[in-house]
């Protein structure tokens, strides 16, 4: 819980509270290439966090974090490549800028990307920062789309989560920490200051994983 103003790394089991981030919350960059990056910023602002939208280098200046929005995955690579935010983003989280991937987001931090298009060589670039490995469109196309309430480690009540398109997370390291799971499905992990989601959060009125990011944006990052 935070009191006031101070915030601290919540414990794995803290119970996370949208209507606890309404002063002095982090300065968070959403990428704003493509995909759902508008409904990221509202969430965000509606928990009393600055929010930038990034797509260009400079952009990133001042920020502690940054999330990377649903989307096609390839798209937002190839838009990163020609905006040349591969190095600067990678060089933001070296610094101790936190980053969240949310559905092609999450591909883009993995450090393995299984199942991309075969015109793209059966490769997909990635910021490959998060010991994952990530699967592209395991739930199926557009047409099987769902929402189901998931449990997540340190809410006190199931999250509203929202499939469409989703990948899904096969394996992760050993310092990965595994918060939800879609039947024995992966969809939900954390490493440090890296968060990563198969689904979108930022379709749900639910706050509390951006609440969450907030949090881990504003906590220092170890020695």
């Amino acid at each position: 819980m935070v009191k006031g103003a101070s915030f601290q790394r919540p414990a794995a089991s803290e119970e996370l509270e949208a209507g606890s981030w309404r002063l002095e919350a982090p300065r968070i960059g959403v990428l704003a290439l493509q995909g759902a990056f508008r409904e990221h910023r509202q969430r965000l602002e509606s928990l009393g966090a600055g929010v930038r939208e990034v797509r260009l280098p400079g952009d990133l200046a001042g920020l502690q974090g940054l999330v990377i929005p649903g989307g096609e995955s390839t798209t937002i690579a190839r838009l990163m490549t020609d905006f040349g935010l591969w190095t600067p983003v990678r060089d933001f989280h070296a610094a101790g800028g936190a980053l969240w991937g949310t559905c092609a987001g999450a591909i883009l931090l993995a450090r393995e990307v299984v199942g991309a298009p075969p015109q793209f060589g059966g490769h997909q670039d990635s910021l490959a920062l998060m010991d994952l490995s990530v699967r592209r469109n395991a739930f199926g196309r557009q047409v099987d789309s769902f929402d189901t309430p998931l449990d997540v480690r340190g809410l006190d009540a199931p999250f509203p989560a929202v499939f469409i398109r989703a990948p899904v997370i096969e394996r992760v390291g050993a310092g990965v920490e595994v918060l939800a799971r879609h039947g024995d499905q992966i969809v939900l992990a954390r490493q440090g200051n890296l968060l990563a989601s198969s689904f979108h959060p930022e379709l749900t009125p639910d706050a509390r994983l951006h609440a969450l990011f907030l949090k881990m944006s504003a906590a220092p990052t170890p020695a």
